[in-house]
């Protein structure tokens, strides 16, 4: 019989998760601009810098609190469900990534528009949230919202696959240790920090395709069509500084 944790109830994991995915978005927003920034085909200088480093903050405050709240009310109803009949089936990290990759996918429907106005605004693309959405619906219409979904959800469903077992597993390791069974919030934080980290690590190169879709062009201002195509001239960006530092003169491409 595996021991779990009582599961919240859907209201609570919609409230809980919904005020936890605000405070995270709004108090690391600086770094999440800097990472855009770090990951646009314009480079970190051309796309702003260190200035405006709340540029899009609007656009993700808008989209955080929903699209956690639809995380977590997903992963801990479809969780729950899991353990509640078919526990003696399917393992308890099984349960966990399935659960998490249903509730990446359904919150992406709120997440990927709101990443692409604000990593647009990250990048100095506009100035402010009204011109971002202005821009893109008249440029590339509604479906232009959703650029870069799929690569989202191909970014999204990994790192849910490794950091929800990593977290479940730690905190079930130092429950071990207490005799109530309950976990202060700083050692959830540090298991959430421990296995958000690794997943985030491992996930990088998905994550900058991620947001040189969304941008929707390379440093030329050439349009990217589709993944595929990003992914190619992400790499040869990258042979072509990696012979140059090298010794261009010797550097001969077919």
């Amino acid at each position: 019989m595996q021991d779990t944790p009582e599961t919240p109830k859907f209201i609570v994991s919609l409230l809980a998760g919904g005020v936890a995915g605000l405070v995270c978005d709004v108090s690391l927003f600086p770094l999440d601009t800097i990472k855009t920034r770090l990951q646009s085909p314009q480079g970190f200088l051309k796309s702003g810098g260190f200035k405006g480093i709340y540029s899009g903050l609007s656009a993700a405050a808008v989209g955080s609190a929903p699209g956690a709240a639809l995380f977590f009310s997903t992963y801990d109803t479809i969780n729950a469900h899991i353990i509640r009949n078919h526990s003696d089936k399917v393992p308890l990290p099984v349960s966990h990534m399935f659960s998490a990759s249903c509730g990446e996918v359904v919150a992406c429907l709120v997440r990927v528009p709101t990443e692409v106005l604000k990593q647009r605004m990250q990048a100095g693309m506009h100035p402010t949230f009204r011109s971002a959405l202005s821009g893109v619906l008249r440029s590339e219409g509604f479906l232009g919202l959703y650029a870069g979904f799929g690569i989202t959800i191909f970014r999204e469903v990994p790192f849910s696959l490794i950091q929800f077992p990593i977290y479940e597993k730690l905190k079930s390791i130092l429950r071990t240790y207490r005799s109530d069974g309950d976990l202060p919030a700083a050692q959830a934080a540090a298991c959430g920090s421990i296995s958000g980290a690794f997943a985030a690590a491992t996930t990088t190169p998905m994550d900058v395709l991620k947001t040189r879709v969304m941008l929707g062009s390379d440093v030329h201002g050439q349009p990217y069509r589709g993944v595929l195509d990003c992914f190619k001239r992400v790499v040869a960006g990258k042979l072509f500084i990696i012979c140059h530092m090298i010794d261009y003169r010797q550097c001969y491409f077919t």
